[in-house]
């Protein structure tokens, strides 16, 4: 938990990333995408601040944020329905400047009077694609005791082309100053990629905000990482724990299937610091006597008459007699007949397979259904 002289407000973006899931972001944004069976992106950032002692939280949205409003609700599963604090909706509005934002600086630039009328010394950013469980703590003190302008947390992996363009690439000095920033480079390999997780104080931000709107800026990593690098300190926080960035529909598949790993599952889901959702009241899986379920993740509310395995589904998923599912994604609501064939296939809610159907893809590009599709 943080000291009262550290009093943190927390700022999540929910549409920042809509394009890199463009299939899945069409009704929804990014923050309400379904992960993992019963939970939401946005359950994660949410309740790392909360964990962290942190409840004043401010979600910035742009579009698309009716399921995303219907999930958070008040804010009550994270015990943020409050009369002090508490989660804030911070929906979009034209600008005669710059009508609907553009990039986060201009976000930002519509929640001025939140900001302003905060009495938090920090501001704490935060995207939804990042899938962690992060001991937030260290990071804030790590900001409080360097007297840096602005700490950014960033990770190691290897990124895809695809994944990549959706990325910021970041390096750091031997002491931990940011010394060069890449925003959707086209390139492949291993690099530090920022998790889009940043904190600076309060007054220097809205400092910022001011200057970047007066100048015609709106993005936060061109106009302020990236041009501002030497003239601002700009720390590193370098994140060593599990992490997964969805930055593509491959990405979000196998950040889903990675939940079949009991280490992966260990790592994310802590009884030290819990993932809240949203609960839903719901009787639990019901299991045919013809059926067979291997190495699954099986929300509440399913029905299971035919073979799963090695797959995620999601909450009221009904699969019929005969019916064969492998290494697939179900969300909600999905319906599979009686000797329908699924592999590597993806399907969003009440999407309905029809008797005898087989629907194959490939674990680096599986097989996506929309939402409502009828096959």
């Amino acid at each position: 938990m943080l000291q009262n002289d550290n009093k943190v407000m927390g700022i999540i973006f929910a549409n920042m990333h809509d394009v890199a899931l463009s299939s899945l972001t069409q009704h929804r944004t990014m923050a309400s995408v379904p992960f993992g069976g019963r939970y939401r992106l946005i359950d994660f950032p949410l309740s790392n601040l909360v964990n962290a002692g942190i409840t004043d939280v401010g979600l910035i949205t742009k579009a698309n944020y009716q399921s995303l409003m219907d999930h958070v609700g008040a804010g009550r599963a994270w015990d943020l329905a409050r009369k002090t604090g508490g989660l804030h909706i911070l929906p979009p509005y034209g600008d005669k400047n710059f009508g609907i934002y553009r990039g986060k600086m201009e976000a930002l630039g519509s929640a001025l009077g939140y900001l302003h009328g905060s009495s938090a010394k920090y501001i704490l950013l935060s995207d939804c694609e990042i899938v962690a469980n992060i001991d937030l703590g260290p990071f804030i003190e790590r900001h409080a005791q360097t007297g840096a302008d602005i700490t950014m947390m960033y990770a190691n992996s290897y990124l895809d082309n695809e994944e990549a363009k959706d990325s910021t690439i970041v390096n750091f000095d031997e002491n931990g100053r940011l010394v060069e920033v890449m925003c959707s480079p086209d390139i492949t390999g291993e690099f530090n990629y920022s998790m889009n997780i940043l904190i600076v104080g309060r007054e220097f931000l809205i400092k910022l905000i001011n200057e970047a709107i007066s100048k015609g800026e709106y993005s936060l990593d061109r106009d302020i990482l990236q041009k501002k690098m030497k003239e601002l300190k700009i720390n590193g926080f370098f994140y060593d724990g599990f992490v997964r960035r969805i930055g593509s529909m491959k990405g979000y598949y196998q950040a889903n299937i990675d939940l079949l790993s009991e280490s992966v599952r260990e790592q994310l889901f802590t009884k030290e610091r819990p993932v809240y959702t949203k609960i839903r009241d719901e009787a639990p899986v019901r299991y045919g006597l013809q059926s067979s379920a291997k190495n699954c993740f099986i929300a509440d509310g399913c029905i299971i008459e035919g073979e799963v395995e090695n797959s995620i589904i999601f909450r009221g998923v009904k699969i019929a007699k005969g019916a064969s599912v492998k290494n697939c994604i179900l969300m909600q609501g999905t319906e599979v007949g009686e000797k329908a064939d699924l592999q590597y296939a993806m399907t969003d809610k009440n999407v309905v397979v029809s008797n005898y159907r087989t629907v194959i893809g490939t674990s680096t590009y599986p097989a996506y259904i929309a939402k409502g599709t009828t096959i």
